[in-house]
């Protein structure tokens, strides 16, 4: 049985030695990762080397697009997993795990990898240029900063992950040549925006991530992030401002066969002890090469050997059953 989070507290690690230590430092390093992901099922991460003024830069400039008449944000209105503008009802996603909630109370930007592949077909659907708001220039280059940042992040954390379970360091990330990824900047406001939430209405309904590992950049709030375990159901995620929250999807659940669990989350509403609460968070959704054949890690490492699976056929499935509408 899985441990609550109170009862497992989750680490918070220092990337430093994984990148620049020891083998002692990285071994010890690894089993502290190791047991979280098996656990708690996500990490604090410092060390990453991703300035503060950076991700508020980015928040002060994203902010600047939401407040914008809805009007004007609608020219650039995109599909889930596309680019551009996602507003109100746009998105539910506890749909992915079959839980019926109202469309989710928030607002995005969302981006993504735009750098051209060789397959036509793949290049269509996958690396589809980025819109990026005429009104708000600046966002543009702090977010290609911020995602360079994240590309080289994710990398060295699946490396960090193929040592945790005792296999080539580069056996997730050797899968990283040419990686899709989702970015999108999730816009919480207050009731004054989006009115008083539904019966079983959140910023974020319940689900787990669909991909690899997901690097986010969150605000304590009230109405913030929880995370759901089997001892304990819903606890608040703990926070550290200077940390960056990193927690891994299903098909990275499915490589381990298990070992890792795909962790179950929600952002809570609105509180109606604050009402006017507004946060807003930085969400990199780490993905593979299109084409990868994600199969189950045998015993001892796997728990669970699932059917093999494309990784771009599986993410394509679960964007489109998030969609509303």
């Amino acid at each position: 049985m899985r441990t609550s989070v109170s009862d497992a507290p989750v680490p918070t690690i220092d990337l430093r030695p994984w990148l620049a230590g020891g083998e002692e430092a990285r071994a010890a390093l690894a089993r502290t990762v190791d047991q979280a992901l098996q656990t708690a099922g996500f990490l604090l991460v410092t060390g990453h080397g991703v300035e503060p003024e950076l991700r508020a830069a980015i928040r002060r400039a994203a902010r600047e697009f939401f407040l914008l008449p809805d009007e004007v944000k609608r020219r650039y209105e995109a599909k889930v997993g596309g680019r551009g503008w996602l507003g109100p009802g746009a998105e539910a996603n506890g749909y992915a795990e079959g839980t019926e909630t109202p469309p989710d109370l928030k607002e995005s930007l969302t981006f993504a990898t735009d750098e051209p592949f060789e397959d036509p077909v793949v290049n269509a659907e996958w690396y589809a240029p980025n819109v990026w708001p005429a009104e708000v220039p600046g966002l543009r280059g702090l977010c290609r900063t911020y995602l360079s940042r994240m590309a080289a992040l994710e990398k060295e954390l699946l490396s960090l992950l193929g040592y945790a379970l005792g296999l080539r360091p580069d056996f997730f990330s050797r899968h990283m040549d040419r990686p899709t990824y989702g970015f999108n900047i999730n816009w919480y406001p207050g009731t004054d925006v989006v009115g008083a939430p539904l019966p079983g209405q959140f910023r974020i309904g319940p689900h787990t991530d669909f991909g690899t590992v997901t690097v986010l950049d969150r605000q304590a709030g009230k109405g913030g992030l929880q995370v759901y375990t089997d001892a304990g159901g819903w606890e608040d995620a703990p926070y550290d401002p200077a940390a960056l929250t990193i927690n891994i999807g299903d098909l990275l659940s499915r490589w381990t066969g298990d070992r890792w669990r795909s962790g179950r989350h929600r952002v809570l509403p609105p509180p109606v002890e604050a009402p006017a609460e507004e946060l807003m968070s930085l969400v990199y959704f780490g993905e593979c090469t299109p084409g990868t054949l994600v199969e189950s890690v045998p015993a001892p490492v796997g728990r669970v050997t699932y059917p093999p699976v494309d990784s771009h056929v599986y993410l394509r499935e679960k964007l489109d059953s998030i969609t509303v509408g």
